[in-house]
């Protein structure tokens, strides 16, 4: 598979793992959602604001703009119905902006400041790899929230993904 496919690979698996979890989320029981939790951003809502905050400042830095944020949350979240709109835009925007790329754009290195101060330099292709990771990661927390109210998370493996969505990429 070549850089490329992964890419696109990459965007479809996150957008597909987002839409599980956001469809997982809101099916759960009134009031669960935003219950404060002994886990780092206090709810499941606030955790998954963080993974579209993250998503738009490296949107931004692969646009070669500034995001505006001044951190990796935002103090206030909105409505979960209101988030899922917005993490299903900019998940179209990463699946769009991958097929749009070529090997050598995803090999562009990318110099931007990190929201906590100090310089960062990443190829294009390597931001991709950093958001999709980075989601995975917090939507784990997730996962594990689940437990405490008590309810399965769906499953969002790559290699679900990988079994139940047919790809074309070209």
């Amino acid at each position: 598979m070549t850089m490329l496919r992964t890419v696109r690979m990459l965007a479809r698996y996150n957008a597909w793992a987002n839409k599980l979890i956001f469809d997982a989320v809101a099916r759960l029981p009134e009031g669960e959602v935003t219950k404060q939790r002994p886990t780092l951003f206090k709810n499941m809502v606030h955790t998954l604001n963080h993974n579209y905050v993250i998503d738009l400042i490296f949107q931004a830095h692969l646009e070669g703009r500034d995001h505006g944020f001044t951190a990796r949350n935002t103090a206030e979240y909105p409505p979960l119905h209101e988030l899922w709109q917005a993490q299903e835009a900019v998940d179209k925007w990463y699946i769009a902006w991958s097929d749009r790329m070529s090997d050598s754009a995803l090999d562009e290195r990318v110099t931007f400041t990190f929201v906590g101060g100090g310089q960062g330099v990443m190829t294009r292709g390597e931001m991709l790899l950093h958001v999709v990771n980075h989601t995975t990661y917090h939507r784990g927390f997730v996962a594990d929230l689940f437990y405490q109210i008590p309810a399965r998370p769906p499953t969002t493996d790559l290699t679900v993904f990988r079994r139940d969505v047919p790809l074309d990429l070209g």
